[in-house]
């Protein structure tokens, strides 16, 4: 189990996570959503191990991963939101880099790049440098990557920006598999339709402090409504209809 105790993230004076606490357990893929600004990445960037928390903790498997961060890192997948990666390489010498850098055989991080790129329909592109790509074509280098050592937790921000309709599919339903497998999964994202199908479960987070935490079933339920509509009411987003038909009038009038 993957847990977040009382996580708070201050830069200088001001408080962008306030004690956000929630946990994942193992076969689970759990949503994580919020506005803009809302703390999304920062708490993201505290789990992978990207920023030190002012105050708070994150265990796995009941030990707290900051007495041996490198031993959590191993056993870790992440997808940042941006694809930046080395552009001047291919995706084969980037996975081989990666793999190495994980410590894996070589013989076996080439084995496991070269058909994780062709099952993610990158195999008659791995010749060529990554400043070619797509954004995503990029991103599904990304998840290879971060799937190369078989971790047992994964990190997902924004992971399907980019990917057109079948990679979407096939996506989605590899992330159920992997799941099943026993692996937690955060899954982050504004692609409520997505988390909608992809996720049982929400944290929904709101100027840095978790304003929901349960399925989306009984966020649902207990609202009558949509996923989209739930996040609305408890992130407080306004109604933006009249100020579409003032932009509408401009467009047309002015």
């Amino acid at each position: 189990m993957l847990e977040a105790r009382g996580l708070t993230k201050q830069f200088g004076g001001i408080t962008v996570v306030r004690n956000v606490s929630f946990s994942i357990a193992r076969g689970e893929i759990l949503g994580y959503l919020g506005p803009n600004g809302s703390g999304k990445s920062t708490t993201i960037k505290m789990i992978v191990g990207l920023l030190e928390p002012t105050t708070g903790t994150i265990r796995f498997d009941g030990l707290d991963t900051a007495a041996d961060p490198v031993a959590f890192k191993s056993r870790l997948g992440y997808v940042p939101e941006e694809p930046h990666l080395y552009t001047h390489l291919t995706s084969l010498e980037y996975l081989m880099l990666v793999g190495r850098l994980r410590g894996l055989e070589t013989e076996r991080i080439a084995r496991k790049s070269r058909e994780l790129l062709r099952l993610f329909e990158l195999d008659d592109a791995r010749y060529a440098t990554m400043s070619a790509y797509s954004k995503g074509m990029r991103q599904r280098v990304l998840l290879a990557a971060a799937l190369l050592h078989d971790p047992d937790v994964l990190v997902l921000d924004e992971p399907f920006s980019g990917l057109d309709v079948s990679a979407d599919v096939l996506f989605r339903t590899f992330l159920r598999a992997l799941a099943e497998q026993g692996r937690a999964i955060l899954f982050s994202s504004h692609r409520l339709d997505v988390v909608e199908k992809v996720c049982r479960r929400v944290v929904i987070l709101h100027h840095g402090k978790v304003v929901a935490d349960d399925t989306v079933a009984a966020l649902r339920t207990n609202r009558s409504a949509s996923l989209e509509d739930v996040f609305a009411e408890v992130t407080r987003q306004e109604d933006v209809s009249e100020t579409v038909s003032h932009i509408v009038d401009v467009v047309r009038t002015w």
